[in-house]
């Protein structure tokens, strides 16, 4: 019976390392036990900071997970997790996010109460609330925490500011694409000047709105190398045969998204929409008429391609109902089947009729299917 009490009492001291409140106090607990106080132990590795890992563990860090990321943060003296739970938890993050945070990036723990400060703060300037910048640490840790260099930091958001980005596109670069705050000024600077002078090259009369242009429409593009945006940009260009001014126009609207996926994926992808479309008795021309009317479809791998070619196939679709409505490649197979057999079940032959409104909004869409059905 004794024994059980102990165990009870040690129970609920661990309840009060998690937050919970106890049911016994440290002192009775200390009190009613002969042995040291309960702690949260985990077997540590050579040259590991004990004291760390235990307290990791109460802050509710997969430590393991911590460990495979960046091992190196272990071995430290001295850090300063409990001066980073209590700034997170000022801000309003809650005990769990801190967790994960540390959890994904270890190394948040080595950043001192000032440089968090001034960070913060240097963020705050972009956006609306500390609860915004909150939930991009939670989905992304590294872009707060990567760098220690908050003049870098400043500097950069001086800079993109110079070149007319406005306070909306810089808060959605923070949002998307926080990585851009964190590179090198220089870094930035290459790639606005690379932008520039591809403007010019094209015959943009207004090289600074270019690059505006380009970087709202693709938040991603400054955190890639200006190497993989040329070699796209030519691409384009040799692919689709097109003139400065088309291409312009191209690069300035849809073909923005693309400018930074990977080289190889983006022929890939565009080799093998060509090669499927051709067994189907498409023409080049055919082929390329449809790419650029919704170049969102080169994201698509083959496989993911090719099964919603198929689904659609399978339903009596023809091959130039895909042409005409390419944007029904957006829609998932489940929801090309799902609306094909609501639509036939109101009455509504995909094979004859329309197709677009697989890829509308489930909204809009509902609506459709209410009046077909009423």
């Amino acid at each position: 019976m004794a024994s059980r009490n102990i165990w009870r009492v040690r129970r609920n001291f661990l309840f009060d390392l998690r937050g919970w409140v106890p049911q016994y106090s440290a002192e009775v607990f200390l009190k009613s036990i002969s042995f040291r106080p309960f702690s949260v132990e985990c077997n540590s590795k050579d040259g590991e900071n004990g004291d760390l890992l235990n307290n990791l563990l109460t802050m509710g860090v997969d430590v393991d997970m911590a460990r495979r990321r960046q091992p190196g943060v272990f071995n430290r003296a001295v850090t300063n997790e409990q001066e980073l739970k209590m700034f997170l938890l000022s801000k309003g993050a809650s005990d769990k996010v801190i967790g994960s945070i540390i959890s994904r990036y270890p190394r948040a723990i080595t950043r001192t109460p000032e440089s968090l400060s001034k960070r913060w703060d240097l963020w705050r300037e972009i956006m609306a609330s500390d609860l915004e910048i909150v939930n991009i640490l939670e989905r992304s840790p590294e872009s707060f925490f990567r760098s220690n260099n908050n003049l870098n930091l400043e500097n950069n958001i001086k800079f993109l500011c110079s070149v007319g980005l406005t306070h909306k596109c810089l808060c959605r670069l923070l949002t998307s694409a926080p990585r851009t705050f964190s590179n090198s000024l220089n870094l930035n600077k290459q790639m606005v000047e690379f932008l520039q002078e591809t403007g010019i090259s094209l015959g943009h009369n207004n090289p600074t709105d270019f690059v505006r242009k380009i970087i709202s429409k693709n938040p991603s593009i400054l955190i890639q190398s200006t190497k993989r945006v040329k070699t796209n940009i030519e691409f384009l260009q040799s692919t689709f045969n097109l003139d400065k001014e088309d291409l312009l126009l191209l690069i300035c609207g849809p073909g923005a998204r693309i400018l930074d996926l990977s080289n190889d994926c983006t022929k890939r992808n565009y080799t093998n929409i060509k090669k499927r479309l051709l067994s189907l008795g498409c023409t080049e021309e055919e082929v390329q008429k449809f790419v650029l009317s919704y170049l969102n479809m080169i994201f698509l791998s083959e496989k993911k391609f090719n099964d919603k070619i198929d689904c659609l196939l399978e339903e009596k679709i023809s091959t130039s109902q895909i042409l005409e409505n390419p944007r029904v490649l957006d829609s998932s197979i489940h929801t090309l089947k799902t609306r094909i057999r609501e639509l036939a079940h109101a009455g509504y032959d995909v094979s004859t009729s329309s197709i677009a409104l697989l890829s509308w909004s489930q909204r809009r869409y509902e609506a459709k299917l209410k009046r077909l059905s009423g």
